[in-house]
């Protein structure tokens, strides 16, 4: 039997590091991130032990990998989604709800990783961080900005903000007024992107 190709190892290895970063969200989804252990997340993807430590240093990077991934995933989806558009108003509005809807749907996972983030290390580069990154800087360059080196990092660091809004423990604030405030910044109208049920929030539109 001949060996197999360079590029069929790429893939395998491409595939394999897709099923750690599938099964870490899913577990820590499920467990929470302390209960998930590293042999666990390993079983999940049915992948030897090993390989967790040669593609990622430790737990938390792997995490932050599978979180930015999930993202990336989530935002792409919402962008491309049928009835496609290269309106930059449009995909900003989907850019929003996308990641306002991740904090919605996935609250554990998403305050673990906010919590992360604000850990020492703070973010990691990794291949996925850099996918989201690219996607919601097109979407700025879309949406006209005449300044993306500072727009780009301004959109970045407000829909953090919102994450981290919306998951506060005690004081959580509502989704749908942070996206008003967002949809208000930006000048689009509540109607783009997946507007939630209801119209906007009184007093956060002019009449």
């Amino acid at each position: 039997m001949s060996p197999r190709s360079a590029s069929v190892n790429e893939e395998l290895r491409r595939r394999s590091r897709e099923r750690l970063l599938q099964a870490t969200v899913e577990l820590v989804a499920e467990r929470g991130y302390e209960a998930t252990k590293l042999g666990d997340i390993a079983d999940r993807a049915g992948a030897a032990r090993g390989l967790v430590s040669y593609y990622f240093p430790g737990k938390r990077q792997l995490l932050q990998s599978a979180v930015h991934r999930l993202m990336h995933l989530t935002l792409d989806e919402a962008l491309e989604r049928e009835p496609r558009t290269d309106d930059g108003r449009e995909r900003l509005a989907r850019a929003v709800d996308a990641i306002l809807g991740l904090a919605r749907d996935q609250p554990r996972l998403m305050r673990t990783h906010m919590a992360g983030i604000l850990q020492a290390e703070g973010f990691i580069q990794c291949p996925e961080q850099q996918r989201l990154a690219h996607l919601l800087r097109d979407t700025v360059v879309r949406y006209g900005s005449a300044d993306v080196d500072t727009d780009y990092p301004m959109l970045r660091a407000l829909l953090m903000g919102a994450v981290v809004a919306v998951l506060l423990p005690g004081a959580p604030m509502p989704a749908s007024r942070l996206r008003a405030e967002l949809f208000q910044r930006y000048g689009l109208e509540w109607e783009r992107g997946f507007p939630p049920d209801g119209g906007p929030p009184g007093g956060t539109f002019p009449p």
